[in-house]
């Protein structure tokens, strides 16, 4: 079974709940998966875990607040993880046009930079188009962890 690590961003806990729900599912699935509401540089360098982005998009595209301090330190320092498996889900209102589902275009980018693998295609969940972001998410990360 695979180990992942999930580097949540939130804002209104929609991500947090989305994230916590994964957990719950594919622990009892025989998975083992970690939550980090506040990630540190050092939960991502101190092993080989599958990395999962779960993330809200806050203002114009950013990455929330939560999230932000790891983002930043990721960019500055970016700890190199040649191969390392990881998959984004980000949450967003395609309202907001350009700016739709950003910060899952944010950490994309700065894991790419660090010779990370991302794996499968970034899951964009609308919140004009669904209330449940779980119900999307569960069935893409099954697809995500067969790919890995």
């Amino acid at each position: 079974m695979t180990a992942i690590r999930i580097l949540v961003g939130s804002v209104y806990g929609g991500a947090l709940l989305t994230a916590r729900d994964i957990k719950k599912t594919l622990d009892t699935e025989g998975h083992t998966v970690t939550v980090l509401e506040n990630p540190s540089l050092e939960d991502m360098t101190g092993n080989d875990d599958a990395l999962l982005v779960c993330t809200s998009t806050t203002g114009q595209g950013e990455v929330p607040a939560n999230l932000l301090p790891f983002y930043v330190t990721l960019r500055d320092q970016l700890p190199q993880q040649p191969g390392r498996p990881f998959g984004v889900i980000v949450l967003g209102d395609s309202s907001y046009g350009d700016t739709f589902c950003g910060a899952g275009d944010l950490m994309e980018e700065a894991l790419f930079e660090t010779a990370a693998r991302k794996v499968g295609d970034t899951l964009r969940i609308d919140a004009l188009e669904t209330t449940e972001p779980e119900a999307e998410a569960l069935p893409w990360v099954r697809e995500w962890l067969e790919k890995i």
